[in-house]
């Protein structure tokens, strides 16, 4: 199976086949998937649409958005990095960085305290550390949104990191279950400005999976590059 980056002129061609094709179509909005299924045909499409486009249940397009904000948060222990894209275009972004990591063991501190007290001298500055640097995120974040709009909230967190990120003396401008957060599909191997920029392009993207029994169809609308991108390239679907 793989992946093949499309339009959204190819992408509404086909939905257009699928809808007088007697294809059942479904959508889940918290990952922007379409996944259309034929009981007749034995293969199953699935579509991830870009966060640029919006999705019509009714009649089954995907239309561009003229104008968002959108805000992307990546956080690993002791490293995270956050940004600020209006209309599409990146206008600021910060990268965060704290002492969290045992060194001998490798292990975050907020692990370790939940076998081990905090005694040792070494052991709270880390944990200051961490207090401090979900402070500082959510510092930054808070004038993202108290400046501006923002439409869409594309989110990668450990969910070890979850507590520290939402319950802490300076929350986050948002709440868990906003609607706006879409989780960003994209494995980040380190929060780095760089690796979330990728992750956005990627995200940025309308593509459709692909495997044996789904290709020839496909192949009618779409031409293969000689050497595609083979497994889920570190994609959640």
């Amino acid at each position: 199976m793989y992946w093949v980056k499309i339009n959204d002129e190819l992408t509404n061609k086909i939905l257009e086949y699928c809808k007088v094709s007697s294809f059942s179509i479904s959508y889940d909005l918290q990952k922007k998937i379409i996944c259309g299924i034929n009981p007749i045909l034995p293969y199953e499409l699935k579509f991830r649409h870009s966060v640029h486009t919006l999705f019509s249940t009714e009649d089954l397009n995907l239309r561009h958005q003229d104008f968002q904000n959108h805000v992307i948060i990546s956080i690993k222990s002791g490293i995270a990095a956050v940004a600020f894209y209006e209309n599409f275009q990146l206008m600021d972004h910060k990268v965060f960085r704290a002492y969290m990591v045992r060194k001998k063991q490798g292990k975050s501190q907020i692990k370790y305290l939940k076998t081990k007290g905090k005694s040792r001298a070494g052991s709270r500055v880390r944990l200051q550390e961490t207090l401090d640097f979900f402070e500082s995120i959510n510092e930054r974040l808070q004038s993202y949104f108290e400046d501006k709009r923002v439409d869409l909230i594309a989110f990668g967190c450990s969910p070890t990191l979850f507590p520290y990120f939402f319950q802490g003396k300076k929350i986050p401008p948002f709440e868990k279950n906003d609607p706006r957060i879409f989780k960003i599909p994209v494995h980040i191997p380190s929060a780095t400005f760089e690796n979330l920029e990728k992750a956005y392009r990627s995200i940025s993207q309308t593509k459709v999976w692909v495997d044996e029994n789904n290709k020839e169809f496909i192949n009618s609308f779409i031409k293969f590059p000689e050497n595609p991108d083979t497994g889920n390239q570190g994609e959640d679907w």
